[in-house]
């Protein structure tokens, strides 16, 4: 399973279960809780709010572990990341530190990385490169490295947007030097452990899966599809998988499929890709640029379904099931634009970008609505987070727990 070694330590944290979200796409980063039992329709005005609270700046999504909630957003000149109680919405602890990052094409100046939840500790990865580690019941920074500055790494055209990796004892990100594409870093002590490729950063977040035994992290770089060994940073296979324009990113994280299938999504005439994994290679079994080309969200899979949002921001994207082992479109839905999805208990959770919570059931031949809702003000980039009933959302003005379970 994808993160399963990350999955087993959060679920061991002071009694955690399964039904945490302690990381970017959830237990398994793959857009999927275990949850059962969720409200099959809501309300006109949406699910009932258990809590809510004004927030910051910043695309960072909300994780839950061991029933407290980590939110990382930019207010006034810090980047602060506070805990709060996962049911209630009360103050644990706080941390910030000063930060002058300013986006330069005016997307906002809040982190646009999610934290990670692992081993007792919280990571961070700020907009502009701060990789943080704090410790998790008390908020007390560990260790801090300035991604950026160590690994002369350019400024991105929206900064810092992936997502860390932690794998047993290391952790990952995708910062982006010469020499140092992908780096993997100490959890107890921030010390370099390895480094690896050219690569430039993308805003995509990595995944792990083991393939022929091993255990490996899957980037989506800049540049395309990476397979590096977790202990040792040895490249195991790489494919070029982005478009010719400069001016475009690669944003939609890798999903795993089959356990030995792995599928790619880009914008900008990139389209998407399915490969099969082995030891030493990546063998790609289609393309097709007519697909789904997702331009930041990370679709989620549903049997022989994918279903994410295809088209550009910008142009207006829309909600779109595809067969994964063919690349044929199986339905299109028009007028959601990007967003992100949860499937959980045969539903999807659908937030859009302009704020609207939509609640339906797929299959291979449509999309049935069943409840929708305004509840917040867009843009909406977070993604939403669901844990032990409670489902979570934010845009820059306020952060809002509703209740999706009787």
């Amino acid at each position: 399973m994808t993160c399963l070694r990350l999955f087993i330590v959060t679920a061991c944290l002071g009694g955690g279960v399964a039904a945490d979200w302690p990381q970017f796409l959830g237990p398994q980063r793959d857009g999927t809780s275990p949850e059962k039992g969720l409200l099959d329709t809501w309300p006109a005005a949406g699910p009932a709010v258990v809590w809510q609270r004004e927030v910051g700046e910043g695309y960072a999504s909300p994780v839950v572990a061991d029933g407290r909630l980590v939110l990382f957003h930019r207010v006034g000149n810090e980047e602060v990341i506070e805990c709060l109680t996962a049911e209630g919405g009360k103050p644990v602890w706080k941390q910030s530190y000063r930060t002058d990052y300013s986006d330069d094409l005016g997307k906002g100046d809040g982190p646009r990385s999610t934290p990670v939840v692992a081993a007792d500790r919280v990571f961070t990865l700020g907009a502009a490169g701060r990789l943080t580690c704090l410790d998790f019941k008390t908020g007390k920074e560990l260790w801090a490295k300035p991604l950026q500055q160590l690994y002369e790494v350019r400024k991105g055209f929206f900064g810092v947007g992936t997502s860390p990796l932690v794998e047993g004892k290391a952790v990952l990100v995708n910062v982006g030097g010469q020499g140092a594409g992908i780096v993997a870093f100490a959890v107890d002590s921030g010390k370099e452990l390895w480094k690896a490729t050219d690569h430039e950063a993308s805003y995509a977040s990595p995944i792990a899966a083991t393939i022929a035994g091993d255990r490996l992290a899957l980037f989506f770089t800049r540049e395309g599809l990476v397979g590096v060994e977790v202990a040792s940073g040895a490249v195991r296979f790489s494919q070029r998988w982005r478009a010719r324009l400069h001016a475009s990113v690669n944003a939609a994280s890798p999903v795993l499929l089959d356990s030995d299938k792995l599928f790619l999504s880009a914008c900008y005439g990139t389209g998407a890709g399915l490969w099969k994994l082995k030891r030493d290679s990546a063998e790609q079994l289609w393309k097709n640029g007519d697909a789904l080309s997702c331009h930041f969200s990370t679709p989620v899979a549903q049997g022989d379904l994918l279903i994410g949002f295809d088209g550009r921001q910008e142009e207006g994207a829309r909600l779109r099931a595809i067969d994964w082992k063919t690349g044929k479109v199986r339905w299109s839905e028009e007028g959601y634009g990007c967003g992100s999805l949860v499937r959980a208990d045969g539903k999807l959770f659908v937030m859009t970008e302009d704020g609207r919570l939509v609640l339906g059931v797929a299959d291979a031949n449509e999309f049935r609505v069943r409840s929708k809702a305004q509840v917040l003000t867009g843009p909406v980039r977070a993604h939403l987070a669901l844990a032990n009933g409670l489902l979570y959302g934010r845009d820059d003005r306020k952060l809002v727990c509703w209740k999706v379970k009787p």
